[in-house]
């Protein structure tokens, strides 16, 4: 089970990072792998109750790589760290089937507080660049999540979410097909509102203009 796992996680590289070129060169240069596949050995000892020894793994991966997976937390199959530095998964982080990180990405808690303090991401997510996704709150499937958002409540499934703090700018009523994310081409909701004042003001401006006019008769 454990290396059909590994297996599928391999195989997710391939489906979603261009550069990759073989085998060889994912299982030996790709530092988002490698954090994760000593994830996954020190989840599979913190499930079977050895001490120690997961905590110390996710340490020194964390060490190696970059890259911080506690290993209580759940990841589905076919999760993929896109460069990975500065990735950081909190203890009761919850992942989805396919789901694409990038770098710099926290799944991380509010405060102190004890229990499920960490988000759950479902099916298909994306998460942005730097992107920051904080709480015990639920990310639906196929949801999209631009660089360097910080989400800080729920978000409803087939949406696209960005800003400090994120707000929802798309809602879809099917699947996204694709598994990554166009970061250079998302709405810019502020600009958008700017534009239609501006349009608004000019219409006002041309209402103004033509009743102050001089009447001939």
């Amino acid at each position: 089970m454990l290396f059909k796992t590994i297996q599928e996680d391999l195989r997710a590289v391939f489906d979603r990072d261009p550069s990759a070129t073989s085998w060889l060169e994912v299982v030996l240069t790709y530092a988002g792998f490698h954090a994760l596949l000593a994830y996954r050995l020190s989840h599979w000892l913190k499930i079977h109750r050895v001490p120690f020894f997961p905590r110390f793994i996710s340490q020194l991966a964390r060490w190696l790589t970059g890259i911080e997976i506690h290993p209580s937390a759940k990841i589905g199959n076919g999760f993929f760290i896109d460069h990975g530095m500065g990735v950081v998964i909190g203890e009761t982080a919850e992942i989805g089937d396919y789901v694409t990180l990038f770098q710099g990405v926290t799944l991380g808690g509010t405060g102190k507080e004890r229990g499920k303090r960490h988000p759950t991401l479902g099916n298909h997510v994306v998460v942005g660049a730097g992107a920051k996704i904080l709480g015990g709150i639920r990310i639906g499937d196929n949801v999209k999540i631009g660089a360097n958002s910080v989400v800080l409540k729920n978000v409803a499934p087939n949406s696209t979410v960005i800003g400090v703090p994120a707000r929802v700018i798309k809602t879809q009523g099917e699947r996204v097909p694709d598994a990554t994310m166009d970061h250079t081409n998302l709405p810019d909701p502020i600009m958008d509102r700017f534009t239609a004042l501006e349009q608004e003001l000019s219409e006002l401006r041309k209402k103004v203009d033509k009743q102050d006019s001089p009447r001939l008769f």
